[in-house]
């Protein structure tokens, strides 16, 4: 019996004038699901992510169920303190996204990576998308512990009225955390160092020089421009003090740009760093 072998599509090769050949660019756009694949396998075979998930939730639950335990503020509500301890999670958020590009990196799994996906973008892109996708993630769990560690705690449910708005802004916020850590990754390419200058800092740096700043300065801190971008009551001040706040959509332009930039100059490096 005569059998027929299945026919494989052949990437299409483009030829240059020096008789060598060069991938077409929809090959290297057909790269990009395998590309998002690798990263999930990767993204689920490190412990490391498994433990900020579980960190998140506990951190989400145990947060807002103890200001809410011991909350003096009658008007106090599970729809305003789910947010509160997300601060904490943006900067998980933003750890985990160091650790996408640093993971492999130190380990010396960065080379294979790059001559299994020579085109750069492809590689970059599907490690922005998987870093979004963490801080959504992260998000989301941290504020459903949230909501569910305060309304343990005691607290009223309160009006549904403004918590799709707070949860929206909340996730966007979570989301360009995890991008900027990603981007300091690249930059940075050593886990504890990009960990410990991000840290220092957000909760630091920030924090102690900012009321030295002119207002126009303080309102393009990074962390203080995304700590913003939490939509709370009069009880959720920000660590940075700004007398004349900016609109919130302006606040994440401001955090989206720092995102942007540290990608930025982390695919430069890429480039120059591991040019073949």
């Amino acid at each position: 019996m005569t059998t027929t072998s299945p026919t494989i599509a052949s990437p299409t090769i483009a030829w240059t004038t020096d008789g060598s050949t060069a991938r077409s660019p929809g090959d290297d756009l057909r790269a990009l699901p395998l590309a998002l694949r690798s990263e999930w396998i990767k993204l689920t075979a490190l412990r490391a992510n498994r433990a900020i998930l579980a960190l998140t939730a506990l951190v989400g639950g145990l947060v807002a169920y103890g200001l809410a335990a011991t909350a003096t503020d009658a008007t106090l509500t599970a729809s305003e303190l789910f947010i509160y301890p997300l601060p904490l999670v943006a900067m998980m958020a933003a750890v985990a996204g160091i650790l996408l590009f640093t993971g492999e990196a130190q380990h010396g799994t960065l080379p294979t990576t790059l001559a299994a996906r020579p085109a750069r973008w492809v590689i970059v892109a599907a490690k922005t998308t998987t870093a979004a996708t963490i801080g959504l993630t992260l998000g989301a769990t941290g504020m459903v512990a949230g909501f569910g560690g305060a309304a343990l705690g005691g607290v009223d449910l309160g009006g549904g009225s403004a918590l799709t708005s707070r949860a929206l802004w909340a996730l966007l916020y979570i989301a360009l955390a995890a991008l900027i850590g990603l981007g300091v990754g690249m930059i940075v390419r050593h886990s504890a160092a990009a960990i410990t200058g991000l840290l220092l800092w957000s909760f630091v740096i920030e924090s102690l020089f900012a009321p030295a700043l002119p207002e126009g300065v303080r309102h393009a801190l990074p962390f203080s421009a995304g700590y913003r971008l939490l939509d709370a009551g009069p009880n959720f001040e920000a660590p940075v003090a700004i007398a004349h706040q900016l609109a919130r959509p302006e606040y994440a332009l401001i955090f989206a740009g720092y995102a942007l930039a540290t990608l930025a100059v982390g695919t430069f490096l890429l480039y120059r760093r591991d040019a073949a």
